[in-house]
């Protein structure tokens, strides 16, 4: 299992990886990494995939200069390796909005997450 790096807006990132194995054609997961002064990860992937994830990562910034992680809801391919990644990055947490750590992130993660509250806007540096 292979991830891909592309730059698509400045120092904004995607990063893919196809499981050939999934469905009829494949499948792709992506995350993304914006990086900043406080960089961030938006989607962990699943736990299988951190390392190959993590390698991709290394490729542009080191994986422990993550400061931020966070994902649209709790599924295993958007926060399945989230507790691998604050291990890598012993300055990171996860942001998450306030329900979905009351519900779960609260009880998941290996560290307390950030919760945000309704419109806040969390800010990386030169991104927002």
């Amino acid at each position: 299992m292979a991830t891909t790096v592309d730059e698509i807006a400045p120092d904004i990132f995607r990063l893919s990886t196809f499981v050939p194995q999934i469905g009829p054609t494949g499948f792709t997961f992506n995350q993304f990494l914006v990086v900043d002064e406080e960089p961030l990860l938006f989607h962990t992937g699943h736990r299988s995939m951190f390392a190959s994830i993590c390698e991709a990562i290394n490729t542009v910034t080191p994986v422990n200069t993550l400061r931020w992680i966070t994902f649209g809801h709790v599924e295993s391919d958007e926060c399945g390796a989230m507790n691998e990644f604050l291990t890598a990055a012993p300055n990171a947490q996860v942001a998450h909005g306030a329900t979905g750590c009351l519900v779960s992130i609260n009880e998941m993660a290996d560290r307390p997450p950030r919760s945000l509250t309704d419109g806040e806007v969390l800010d990386t540096g030169r991104h927002r």
